[in-house]
């Protein structure tokens, strides 16, 4: 199956009988204009601000998943885990709903607008995924440091990160290069895309940097 970066919190994972979009966005809010033509059969919503639930964006006529729950859509599983968009219990802004994902037999995790480190209860949950895609940007989000204290307690084998600023757009952010330089990987270079399998996944943890075209 592949793994497309639409920007920002946004991916498409396409396997081979379904497709999965994560956290559409309004351009206005990003900066940045939303690819067109994107289908799919399921779209998840970490929380409804707009630069992470224009799900008007996406075709198909998916089934949306917008909060905790588990769901089984088209061989797609989902499971919706409550958490907060800060450190202070969802005072300063409110809820996110972070989301495992199982399809094609690889386990994923996206942690939508996460603004706190995980509980043991988190942990228990999401725990064993194969590929995370965690926020590492800071202001909005969890920073590079508490990203990487996920990361560590999650223990994935692929980790692509997201929402962080770039010369185009989020620019009150901080750069993917901080949190590569937080965990020791500056070496890694963007790619547009990533084939991943449950039967070739990486004996070691990897880090890979998802650059939409």
């Amino acid at each position: 199956m592949e793994i497309l970066p639409l920007g920002h919190a946004s991916f498409k994972l396409r396997g081979k009988q379904a497709t999965l979009v994560t956290d559409p966005f309004d351009e206005k809010q990003v900066g940045i204009k939303y690819p067109k033509h994107v289908e799919a059969d399921v779209v998840t919503v970490s929380h409804a601000h707009p630069d992470h639930n224009a799900v008007h964006l996406v075709g198909g006529s998916p089934f949306i998943v917008q909060g905790p729950g588990e769901y089984e859509i088209k061989g797609i599983s989902v499971i919706g885990v409550a958490s907060f968009h800060d450190e202070k219990n969802g005072e300063e802004r409110g809820r996110n709903t972070m989301y495992r994902i199982e399809l094609d037999g690889v386990r994923f995790a996206h942690l939508g607008d996460l603004g706190h480190v995980l509980s043991s209860a988190h942990v228990d949950v999401i725990d064993g995924v194969d590929v995370l895609f965690v926020p590492v940007g800071g202001v909005y989000t969890i920073d590079a440091e508490k990203a990487a204290q996920v990361i560590s307690d999650i223990d994935p084998r692929i980790i692509i990160p997201m929402h962080y600023g770039t010369d185009t757009y989020n620019k009150d952010l901080a750069p993917v290069s901080a949190f590569l330089k937080q965990i020791g990987k500056e070496e890694v270079v963007p790619v547009p895309k990533l084939t991943v399998s449950k039967d070739k996944l990486p004996a070691e943890k990897q880090v890979v940097v998802l650059q939409a075209s």
